[in-house]
């Protein structure tokens, strides 16, 4: 645990750098300056890592306004937010969109991919563990926490809607396991209760971490 404020600093600025790095190269700028891509919004990797940007351009304003040493505090709910959802996008893809063989091995290599699905995430698991004040997580957090998987999920469902279900659209359904006309209602139905209840299950084992971390006074 480390109340320092300059390395608190140091740290919460190259992420919000790195941060920028990736929300730009999401857009598809480092590939074709001159045709951005305006779907980016439809991946949960984006939304949870813009969340996470968010948050720690907070923490770093906080820090910057404080002048003593201390822990982060901003919005411990917020935080476990976007925790958890870090953690998700982190292990969803390293562990099952990586390496399936439909999808182009170098495309893991890009700029926005290092940055949104490796560096973010374990710089964020890292700020959490370090700088932050802990034993301020609730009990409910883990459960309050998937009403964002969940309001991601109804939002792609309702853009499919709204587009009248065609596959034309570009990343009609973003991830595999969402995907109606390959799985149908019940395969989707198994893989989203599979993700929520490992999602619930990450939840309190950060919450026990979070108990068990002793802050140095």
């Amino acid at each position: 645990m480390i109340k320092n404020r300059t390395t608190q600093l140091i740290f919460q600025s190259f992420y919000c750098a790195i941060g920028l790095i990736g929300a730009v190269a999401s857009l598809g700028i480092f590939d074709d300056i001159l045709n951005p891509r305006w779907d980016f919004y439809a991946h949960f990797t984006n939304l949870s890592n813009y969340l996470c940007i968010g948050i720690m351009f907070a923490e770093l304003v906080q820090t910057a306004k404080k002048s003593e040493n201390s822990y982060v505090s901003a919005s411990p709910l917020l935080k476990f937010i976007g925790l958890l959802g870090i953690m998700l996008t982190f292990l969803v893809f390293n562990f099952l969109l990586a390496g399936r063989p439909d999808r182009e091995f170098q495309a893991n290599w890009r700029v926005s991919s290092i940055c949104l699905h490796v560096i973010l995430p374990i710089m964020y698991i890292f700020d959490w563990l370090l700088f932050y004040e802990h034993k301020k997580i609730r009990w409910f957090y883990p459960l309050v926490s998937v009403a964002f998987p969940l309001l991601y999920i109804i939002f792609i469902y309702t853009r499919a809607f709204i587009v009248n279900f065609n596959p034309e659209v570009p990343y009609l359904y973003p991830y595999f396991f969402l995907n109606l006309d390959n799985l149908g209602v019940a395969g989707v139905a198994k893989w989203v209760a599979i993700l929520f209840a490992g999602f619930i299950v990450l939840g309190y084992i950060f919450y026990g971490i979070d108990k068990l971390i002793k802050s140095k006074e």
